[in-house]
């Protein structure tokens, strides 16, 4: 059986997920981000008992198909963006594509439908929340930090970077108050 779950979106939900789904009995056979795979299928009570315990945790059970498959696209958009340590210059649109085996053009249409905004400002604002964290982190420089998310340029990740903040980059690390969102927030 495989469970779907909204806001799912990185190691320390996955680890909550795994300790309340303990809690209540029930060991996954796997979890990962958006997913519960369990070897055998609940029972109703079993079944109500996981949608509470995930509810009062800020998670959700998907059933529609069509939500479980835009939580696919942001799941696999986190992904690469926020846990990929590597250079990342992809083309999104053939990745998503590929991975969800689904023409993009429909996975486009049916994101902005569902979500309100496109595939191509969801990856926008989540690049930015990653140059957010690289930046408050300090370890990295803005150029190591544009070849990492595949910026063009400084230039191009700094325009950007301001039309989504209303910042520069360089005035962000001198804010005190750091305004950063929780990616299932983004």
């Amino acid at each position: 059986m495989i469970l779907s779950i909204k806001n799912m979106v990185c190691d320390r939900c996955i680890m909550s997920v795994k300790y309340q789904l303990a809690k209540i009995g029930i060991i996954p056979k796997e979890v990962r981000l958006g997913e519960v795979y369990i070897d055998r299928e609940l029972s109703k009570l079993e079944f109500e008992k996981v949608e509470v315990v995930l509810k009062e945790n800020g998670f959700e059970i998907l059933s529609d198909k069509k939500h479980q498959l835009i939580e696919s696209i942001k799941n696999l958009v986190v992904k690469i963006i926020h846990h990929n340590h590597e250079f990342v210059s992809i083309n999104y649109s053939n990745y998503i594509e590929e991975k969800l085996k689904k023409d993009y053009k429909y996975l486009s249409t049916l994101f902005s439908e569902v979500e309100g905004t496109t595939i191509e400002k969801y990856i926008i604002k989540q690049k930015i929340e990653r140059v957010k964290e690289l930046i408050v982190y300090n370890e990295r420089t803005l150029s190591e930090i544009a070849d990492e998310l595949g910026y063009s340029s400084v230039a191009y990740l700094s325009s950007q970077f301001k039309k989504v903040t209303g910042y520069t980059p360089s005035h962000f690390k001198g804010i005190k108050e750091i305004k950063r969102k929780s990616l299932d927030k983004v």
